[in-house]
């Protein structure tokens, strides 16, 4: 995701949609969370000269539009009303706590979305919809979890509870679809990790319910707390806090890029022409390239002597789900001559800070101490096999484009054995052979190596 003009919900869902994420897929996964009525469009629109989609949603029964329709009357009104709105602010004007203040004057509502007048919803409503509807598992963990990131935003600037934040106005039916629509488009992709570029925001202050705040708005600042951020000379609101939260949900890293082969691109667009600047937000599909040269790595380490095993065990998982590259053990000899464990962690330089707290927070040492290091990796692709026990995965290690290691995926290898009832190792042996056989035409020297 390249955020080089900000981010928002409604940006990312039509990203997402020029990517290749049908609408009639978003549609049907609306069907499946009670919802009041209400209509999408997507239209092919420009920015600058920049051809993407524009995302909106819009409340009464109507069809959805598709992304090729143009409905010139609706929208020219659309442009018009929006002309001189904020740059497609969202949340920060409508979670509130309490009592709901007066509706916004047009000339402060949202661009994010069209203005669409629902019935306050509360954080805890957010989550009884989300967990009582069908939408699937992944839709549901990460929709639960960036609606969390916004009422834990604002109850801490509001000084109230969790419970008490409220979803008003503009809120509560747009913030739901653009935040469920994100999750649905990012598992309908299958895309393995989402990397955004550097977060940049505007200048200046926007009016929201409460009075005149900067830019970036408070609720952005607390979501990408530890995310890097810096703004441009724009007076406009960039990075909304549905767009933040969707980065701190789904990011495995902030920053420069890794190495990529591109392979889609799509464009979603916001709704005010930026003056110098194209309002879209870009979206890269690719392949990551695993290189071969050296890679530079952060090792941190902990050395503990009083924790017991299982307690150790989901430390390390703990870590392991934060996206560290290696986490393992090593017995050692502490002070005192007392047996201990080491915990040794691999990780990126921009996971650093999160791995550091896990261990800190989740074992019983006192410190940590971490040094750079370079790691040398083959480069990895995958390639399927047809075996008597299905299609089975095979990684490749590759140096210099010599393959010089095989290895079947253990998961894959470990299903199609339990499912026919025979050894793992079995399975595995089928897939080397089945490797070999498309490879070299004979079943070559399946045990004697891994060498290609």
């Amino acid at each position: 995701m390249d955020c080089f003009s900000g981010i928002s919900g409604d940006m990312f869902v039509g990203a997402l949609t020029d990517l290749g994420v049908a609408p009639s897929v978003f549609e049907w996964e609306l069907t499946k969370i009670g919802l009041e009525d209400h209509h999408l469009h997507f239209e092919r629109q420009q920015r600058k000269g920049i051809a993407g989609v524009k995302f909106g949603v819009h409340a009464g029964a109507v069809h959805v539009h598709s992304e090729h329709e143009h409905h010139e009357d609706h929208d020219h009104q659309h442009e018009h009303d929006h002309e001189d709105r904020h740059h497609h602010h969202d949340h920060h004007e409508h979670h509130e706590h309490g009592d709901s203040p007066d509706k916004p004057s047009p000339e402060h509502t949202t661009d994010e979305q069209e203005l669409v007048p629902t019935d306050h919803r509360t954080y805890r409503d957010i989550v009884q919809l989300i967990d009582e509807s069908d939408l699937s598992d992944f839709t549901k963990k990460h929709s639960l979890g960036v609606f969390r990131r916004l009422a834990v935003a604002e109850a801490k600037i509001h000084g109230c509870s969790i419970d008490d934040v409220r979803f008003h106005e503009v809120g509560a039916l747009d913030s739901i679809v653009d935040i469920v629509l994100a999750c649905v488009g990012i598992e309908s992709l299958g895309v393995a990790e989402i990397h955004f570029s550097q977060l940049v925001d505007g200048q200046g202050s926007i009016h929201c319910a409460h009075g005149e705040y900067p830019i970036p708005s408070p609720a952005t600042i607390e979501i990408l707390a530890g995310l890097p951020l810096s703004q441009i000379a724009v007076p406009f609101e960039l990075i909304t806090p549905t767009g933040a939260a969707l980065v701190a949900e789904f990011q495995s890293s902030v920053g420069a890029f890794p190495a990529i082969r591109p392979i889609k691109t799509g464009y979603g667009l916001g709704s005010r022409d930026l003056p110098e600047r194209a309002n879209v937000l870009r979206a890269i599909l690719a392949e990551k390239i695993v290189s071969s040269g050296p890679e530079r790595l952060v090792e941190v380490q902990a050395t503990i002597d009083d924790m017991t095993p299982e307690l150790l065990g989901a430390a390390i998982d703990k870590i392991r789900e934060a996206g560290a590259a290696e986490a393992f053990f090593s017995p050692v000899q502490m002070k005192k001559s007392r047996p201990g464990i080491l915990l040794t962690t691999l990780c990126r330089p921009d996971q650093l800070a999160e791995v550091q707290e896990i261990i800190l927070r989740h074992t019983s040492t006192f410190g940590v101490r971490y040094r750079e290091v370079d790691r040398l990796a083959l480069d990895r692709t995958f390639v399927s096999v047809t075996t008597p026990y299905g299609v089975l995965a095979i990684k490749l290690g590759m140096l210099s484009g010599e393959v010089i290691q095989v290895a079947p995926e253990f998961e894959d290898c470990r299903k199609a054995a339990e499912k026919a009832g025979v050894p793992i190792k079995t399975v595995y042996d089928s897939a080397m052979q089945g490797y070999y056989q498309t490879v070299h035409g004979s079943p070559t020297a399946v045990h004697a190596s891994k060498s290609g």
